[in-house]
């Protein structure tokens, strides 16, 4: 099975995405401006992966700093945190693992020790955290995927959009992991993957790793979505997150909530799959999430190679907000929030 990130004495390492499914090339970044870039560039993607990939980040440049005394130690962290803050807005997980790894840093380096004592107890402490987070996002996905199987019908066709995977995760994944739990529960299930455009993550990534699980698996283009669930060829539909405010509207890769807008037309379940860590319980609605606008050579070149006329432009947002009315339960961890879920998913957190 491959990994999606790893800590190793050398570095972070982590399968380039960019170049799935062509080449399975795994890079090892040993500074942390190289780990934005890659979260950035989009070499490792999905909200729980990138707060992953964020940890790493941050345990890297400090493990690398020159500090001589915690003061400049934590002028380096803040530059370090700020850099990686930077790179997707959409994403929470990024921000959470962020404030994760500062509170380890700040504890660490209230310890009353000499200066060099702090400044290795840090980076001891730091890393533990980063593999931490590591391991625990595998089980909150193994633990989502028992939550959300029984969900899933007893056979047919399931619809996913984007890539929600062990690759968009430290492993197993969110709404992949579901549907993995479910087959692994004896259901007879097949996945349709939408190709997502304009970056292909369900083509290429999903697509991908479902094979690579013998998991049958179909790729359809993005709007062949509403025909198949009106041909009464798709039962259910999962996707994951990068973003869930507080009454429930989920930010997801772009096209999702149309997706969703096709489910509840068609009277097609639509689930959601994503850890307490990527629901922004400060946010009162979805119109408060930042949406990241990336380029729009993205939509206008297909791996380099113009698909449209030079002097036309085009609009690159890489995610939507879908409305909570549209969702029928968001699965978590804790279990499966339903309608209405201001109530119930802090409920969830109360656990």
């Amino acid at each position: 099975m491959f990994k999606t990130i790893e800590w190793t004495e050398d570095g972070v390492r982590m399968i380039d995405q960019t170049r799935l499914p062509g080449e399975e090339i795994y890079r090892t970044y040993t500074d942390y401006r190289e780990v934005a870039e890659a979260i950035r560039s989009m070499v490792i993607r999905g909200a729980p992966a990138i707060g992953v990939a964020a940890a790493m980040g941050v345990a890297v440049g400090i493990k690398n700093s020159g500090a001589k005394n915690p003061a400049e130690l934590r002028a380096d962290f803040e530059v370090i945190a700020d850099t990686l803050a930077k790179t997707r807005p959409t994403a929470v997980n990024l921000f959470w693992a962020i404030n994760r790894m500062r509170d380890v840093f700040n504890h660490s380096l209230s310890c009353h020790h000499t200066n060099a004592q702090i400044i290795d107890m840090v980076r001891v402490c730091l890393e533990e955290e980063a593999k931490r987070i590591l391991a625990e996002d595998i089980a909150i996905n193994e633990a989502m995927g028992r939550h959300g199987a029984d969900l899933m019908p007893d056979a047919g066709t399931v619809l996913t959009h984007c890539n929600a995977g062990a690759l968009a995760t430290g492993g197993y994944g969110t709404a992949l992991g579901v549907i993995r739990a479910a087959i692994g529960a004896g259901k007879k299930l097949r996945v349709f993957a939408d190709e997502t455009r304009p970056f292909l993550q369900g083509a290429r990534l999903t697509a991908w790793e479902l094979a690579k699980d013998h998991i049958p698996v179909t790729i359809i283009t993005d709007n062949m979505a509403g025909h198949f669930m009106k041909q009464g060829e798709i039962r259910a539909a999962i996707v994951g997150a990068d973003r869930i405010a507080s009454n429930g509207d989920t930010a997801n890769k772009i096209g999702t909530y149309s997706v969703a807008v096709l489910a509840h037309e068609n009277g097609i379940p639509f689930y959601v799959a994503a850890p307490l860590s990527t629901i922004d319980m400060s946010l009162a609605s979805g119109a408060h999430i930042p949406i990241e606008e990336r380029s729009s050579a993205e939509v206008t070149h297909l791996q380099g190679v113009a698909i449209g006329p030079a002097d036309v432009q085009a609009r690159h947002p890489a995610f939507d907000v879908t409305p909570e009315r549209y969702i029928t339960a968001i699965i978590t961890e804790r279990g499966v929030a339903r309608a209405p879920f201001t109530e119930s998913l802090r409920a969830l957190f109360a656990q």
